[in-house]
């Protein structure tokens, strides 16, 4: 008898010994690992940063062994959730200025701006966030009141989406801005009585951007940093900005080389003669922080300020059809040359006007290449004659949440027949095969369950309208979830590094507060990331 448990002793110690070490390991959880099979898992080995093997609690058990181990006592666990259109940097610079994000009047745009000022004295007052769309006179407001309180300090108030400032008198005469002016692709508004209103659309923004102070070494490093700890906590991994001048992404990389940023970063680099001339020249910049490999183009402006560019006019401004931002002919000599190297187009197209300037640029430029995956940035509103361009390999990257903003009164815009072409995600993805989803932020919120929720219920969080909107171009639960992990990977060209929980990906995983992919759509708002883990390392 003491022989056999001296046998039995040994062979245990034999067992333990032959173990593979992993740095983590994770058990008892609900793991949707969006593998080519969308299967399922309970548990998960972790070395260096990457997952090295997933399946039953037992099974991992059995052959791993680690210092760190989790139970995850049934949570459910997806991939790092990525977002595959947003304005990173933006993100953080907005943390340094006027937030008029959920104002309800121009008077609330207004008071905001006072307290900021009197709490925070700037020899330049910056905001954004207001939507005139928001307010009961959705009317876009003028600069009357902003020139009484404030008539020797230049104010520039952004638009929420982006495309309109509303600014001062004393901003305009820095900028050199009248009445008189004119700049392509866009609009300086003007009253009855064709004086200034102050609100300025898309391309002439640009004048008041050459005024603005500079911003320092120290806040763009705050910036990047206030962003990655929003975006973290709501389980964002892997964020693709949406247009970043070489000053940033290069601070971007220094960042992440000294340890003092860890989210990962698509970067589109800015369409500027200075930032292609150098990037396409470079060619791919790819590290495991950091992908460089694309270039933002703004198509036109946005339909919430009537600057997408469409092909009748708007339903609700009768000769006014807005503007292409980027004319077409250099829409059409950029895809060739960006065509002529390694690097992605992606490019903003709100309107049917701007879509198919866009997708017949891609067609020409693309004719006799493969696999390049460029990618049209909103692709809003499509013309039934046009979703077919999408067969051939171009990317629809979209933002559910567009749809439930604009809803109530994308209407009213684009008339009963024209809207039924947007917001059309299930369209795009029964042509394209795939879409990648983000959100916009700031422009909408950052919170990537907001995204998952308008993708399959189409409502906003008070569930209306009942039954959803559009409801014909709702998304499945594990459509929505491939678009924000393996599909957006996939847009990016890192499919093989990210998106799924498969050996070899690096181990960027979320654990949710509830099983998303089972509970009431209505509670899907209302999901959190409870932990979240990028490389292995928790970072919540």
């Amino acid at each position: 008898m003491k022989n056999f448990y001296l046998i039995v002793i040994a062979l245990l110690a034999f067992s333990c010994e032959n173990k593979e070490q992993a740095d983590l390991i994770i058990t008892n959880a609900n793991i949707y690992t969006v593998n080519a099979d969308f299967s399922k898992a309970s548990s998960m080995a972790i070395k260096d940063g990457k997952f090295v093997e997933v399946g039953s609690t037992e099974e991992i058990l059995e052959k791993y062994e680690a210092q760190e181990q989790i139970d995850a006592q049934g949570k459910t666990i997806v991939p790092g959730l990525i977002d595959a259109h947003c304005h990173f940097y933006g993100l953080g610079q907005n943390q340094q200025v006027v937030d008029l994000v959920g104002t309800q009047s121009f008077d609330e745009v207004v008071e905001r701006v006072v307290t900021f000022q009197q709490e925070r004295p700037s020899n330049f007052i910056l905001g954004r966030g207001w939507d005139q769309n928001d307010w009961k006179v959705k009317e876009f407001p003028t600069k009357d009141k902003l020139d009484e309180l404030f008539p020797d300090t230049p104010v520039a108030l952004e638009r929420i989406d982006g495309h309109a400032y509303l600014v001062n008198q004393k901003a305009l005469d820095l900028a050199g801005i009248t009445e008189y002016t004119f700049v392509e692709g866009g609009e300086i508004v003007l009253d009855e009585n064709t004086n200034i209103t102050g609100v300025l659309v898309d391309g002439p923004m640009r004048m008041i951007d050459n005024v603005i102070p500079k911003a320092s070494l120290e806040q763009k490093i705050q910036a990047l940093k206030d962003a990655e700890a929003i975006s973290l906590d709501y389980g964002l991994t892997t964020v693709n900005d949406a247009g970043l001048p070489r000053d940033i992404i290069e601070l971007i990389d220094s960042l992440q080389q000294a340890g003092e940023l860890s989210i990962r970063v698509y970067a589109m680099v800015s369409n500027y003669p200075e930032n292609l001339d150098y990037f396409l020249e470079k060619g791919i910049i790819k590290t495991e922080g950091l992908n460089v490999r694309s270039v933002k183009v703004y198509g036109d402006g946005a339909l919430g300020s009537r600057g997408a560019a469409l092909r009748a006019p708007y339903s609700d401004k009768p000769g006014h059809f807005g503007a292409m931002v980027t004319p077409v002919n250099q829409i059409e000599a950029l895809a060739q040359r960006i065509a002529s190297t390694d690097y992605q187009m992606n490019t903003h197209a709100i309107g049917d006007s701007a879509n198919i300037v866009v997708l017949r640029a891609y067609e020409k430029a693309l004719e006799g290449k493969t696999d390049r995956r460029w990618k049209v940035e909103h692709a809003q509103v499509i013309s039934e004659s046009d979703f077919d361009y999408f067969k051939d390999g171009i990317i629809p990257s979209v933002q559910p949440t567009h749809a439930t903003s604009d809803m109530y009164w994308a209407e009213d815009r684009l008339g009963a027949e024209r809207v039924k072409g947007a917001y059309a995600y299930k369209d795009l993805l029964d042509r394209a095969g795939l879409v990648a989803l983000g959100t916009d932020f700031p422009v909408e919120q950052v919170n990537p369950f907001l995204t998952f929720y308008a993708a399959v219920a189409r409502q906003d969080v008070e569930q209306y309208p009942k039954g959803g909107f559009q409801m014909e171009n709702a998304l499945s639960r594990e459509e929505t979830l491939k678009g924000m992990t393996i599909w957006a990977a996939y847009s990016n060209f890192e499919e093989d590094e990210k998106g799924s929980i498969e050996p070899g990906k690096f181990a960027d995983f979320v654990i949710l507060s509830d099983d998303i992919m089972t509970i009431p759509s209505e509670e899907i708002p209302h999901v959190t990331a409870e932990h979240v883990f990028l490389g292995g390392v928790q970072k919540k």
